[in-house]
């Protein structure tokens, strides 16, 4: 089973320094693996390049984890979540 769950990519215009790359990421849960157990698959790529990104393949605490500190990062900045 593998379901998408969000797709985004931040354009050029979104990213304030002049060596930063344009991205896109994905999050989507999978079941594909030995173990039948389900994961979370973050995957970040360069704009247009599909396939020459990174998978993180994650399973519950290390979502929770990223989950949090995405939540930590964003209280720094004087964001609510």
């Amino acid at each position: 089973m593998r379901r998408s769950i969000d797709v985004v990519q931040v354009d050029a215009t979104q990213i304030p320094l002049d060596d930063a790359e344009p991205v896109a990421w994905t999050v989507a849960i999978s079941d594909d693996y030995d173990d039948a157990e389900p994961r979370i698959q973050l995957t970040v790529e360069p704009l247009g390049g599909a396939g020459e990104g990174l998978v993180a393949h994650l399973g519950a605490d290390n979502a929770r984890r990223l989950r949090k500190a995405l939540a930590d990062a964003l209280h720094e900045i004087g964001e609510k979540e």
